[in-house]
């Protein structure tokens, strides 16, 4: 029985790493190069990428028989894109324009992107690697995601891009984001980082309530 759980384990990690390398190298095909950063301006990508690099680790520690390990990156980069889940449809379903300026994407890279490429790797977060066994390591992971972003969009891209234009400025991946004042645009990236926290403690909270009902 073991051996066939690990087995199910190796082919679902299989198909989720072929899926995410894919829709990684798709991107490039699909971006506008005019753009600084191209498609690494979006947060969607970053959760993608941090997928497709937690996909590959975990499929060869399942391949080579080694103990399930990177529980803080694997952690911070399922609740990643639980917030790209989040905010995108949160946003998408207000006006679709907030988040994409030049139109709807493809149907099938939006819907790989924004619910079945997350919700892969938060299944296995949770039920296979059991990443939110800590709490520590995993939420200082996400927060220095969140803070990277932040400082690579605001420092970096946004002064090089010309686009999406807004009321108050312009440059910022998202439309919305062009519309705010700085210090509206900390308050929202603070209050998207809290609420990362907060689904970080949700998950920390389904495993220790699945490890008492097995126990």
């Amino acid at each position: 029985m073991l051996n066939l759980s690990s087995n199910f384990i190796l082919r679902y990690r299989l198909v989720c790493l072929l899926l995410s390398v894919g829709y990684f190298v798709y991107q490039f095909m699909a971006a506008n190069y005019e753009n600084f950063g191209i498609q690494f301006r979006y947060l969607t990508i970053w959760g993608l990428t941090g997928a497709m690099v937690s996909s590959y680790l975990l499929y060869r520690s399942k391949r080579n028989n080694l103990p399930e390990t990177y529980h803080a990156f694997v952690s911070a980069v399922a609740v990643l894109n639980a917030m790209v889940v989040f905010l995108y449809w949160k946003l998408y379903f207000i006006d679709p324009s907030l988040v994409n300026y030049s139109g709807s994407i493809v149907w099938f890279q939006e819907y790989y992107l924004h619910a079945l490429g997350p919700l892969l790797i938060i299944f296995d977060a949770l039920f296979f690697n059991r990443s939110f066994q800590q709490i520590r390591n995993g939420a200082l992971a996400i927060v220095g995601m969140c803070l990277l972003y932040v400082l690579w969009t605001e420092a970096v891209t946004a002064p090089l891009n010309f686009t999406p234009e807004g009321s108050v400025t312009s440059g910022l991946p998202y439309p919305f984001l062009n519309n705010m004042v700085f210090m509206e645009r900390l308050s929202f990236y603070a209050t998207t980082t809290l609420t990362g926290l907060g689904f970080y403690f949700f998950g920390w909270l389904l495993t220790k309530i699945k490890s008492l009902l097995l126990s």
